[in-house]
């Protein structure tokens, strides 16, 4: 057995060692998303409000979230019903678990591909790194996401322009983001590097509408059955979701984030310098998102400024 085999043995028992631990709300979220796109028709997956965990990832997740339910119906039907809010039975807990394992194939493939030519010491190192990353294990098999799968497909849009297949790449990068909105944050690297490495030369013009095209085909399929149901604009709403405020949680880093943690950090700090200023303790930790009122010392952010 090679060592990359070895290393890929080891790691699939410390994942499946994982199944019963700890799940964080995460968990919930996505076996809503899966009732969503099972019970419900098209047009109405972005409007659901049957759960507080409305579904809010672009419409390839969506799809995802689809085909995982066509195999869940059958293994546990309760799983993708509406009304089962927080069900978490032991087939649910253990068919959740395996789709974030099975997902993670594409990972594994990407490594795999990238480690080509490698010695032997590089490649174990690199499948050390990335399958057994501690982040990649508290997040997707504890915490509870696919974020696995997601870097493979980053990884695989990254090998496919190292290539030189640059449309392949782009094609997978616009999968990606249309998957999860959040590695939209990469695409002024992507435009950057293909306007100097890809789109020059005499075939400049036409390399450029050829990457525009591949990308706006993967925007069309994801989104597309949606502007015809005329749900674009509700779509965008919970992509975007600015009207339920800026801080999500503190974990989500943004300005708004800071801005945020000053306020509270302010009314440690001014108190104890002896200052005539009071404030409830833990004051932000109620309604978090609700931002624009819960300031006390800093001036409150209206919609407007956070757009």
């Amino acid at each position: 057995m090679t060592p990359e085999y070895r290393i890929l043995t080891v790691l699939a028992a410390l994942r499946l060692l994982l199944v019963p631990a700890y799940r964080s709300t995460d968990f919930e979220v996505h076996r809503n998303w899966m009732a969503i796109t099972h019970s419900l028709p098209l047009e109405k997956w972005y409007l659901d409000e049957t759960s507080e965990w409305t579904l809010d990832y672009p419409p390839l997740f969506a799809w995802f979230e689809w085909c995982l339910s066509q195999v869940a119906r059958y293994i546990d039907p309760q799983m993708v019903q509406l009304e089962s809010l927080n069900y978490a039975s032991d087939a649910c807990i253990i068919f959740q678990r395996s789709s974030v394992m099975v997902s993670e194939l594409v990972l594994i493939a990407a490594v795999a591909c990238a480690c080509r030519g490698a010695t032997e010491e590089k490649r174990v190192l690199m499948y050390l790194l990335i399958l057994g990353s501690p982040g990649l294990l508290l997040v997707d098999h504890i915490h509870f996401q696919y974020n696995g799968m997601l870097l493979g497909l980053l990884l695989w849009s990254i090998i496919w322009i190292q290539e030189g297949r640059h449309i392949a790449g782009s094609i997978a990068f616009a999968v990606l983001v249309n998957m999860k909105h959040l590695y939209a944050c990469l695409a002024p690297v992507y435009l950057i590097y293909l306007q100097r490495h890809y789109c020059r030369g005499p075939k400049a013009v036409q390399r450029f509408v050829a990457l525009g095209a591949a990308v706006v085909a993967v925007c069309g399929v994801s989104f597309g059955p949606f502007v015809v149901a005329g749900q674009l604009p509700q779509i965008l709403a919970r992509l975007f979701p600015f009207g339920r405020g800026l801080c999500h949680a503190y974990w989500a880093a943004n300005f708004w984030a800071l801005y945020s943690c000053a306020d509270k950090a302010l009314a440690v700090i001014l108190p104890r310098l002896g200052l005539p200023v009071t404030a409830p303790e833990a004051y932000m930790t109620g309604d978090i998102s609700a931002l624009s009122n819960s300031l006390f010392f800093l001036s409150n952010v209206t919609k407007r400024m956070a757009q």
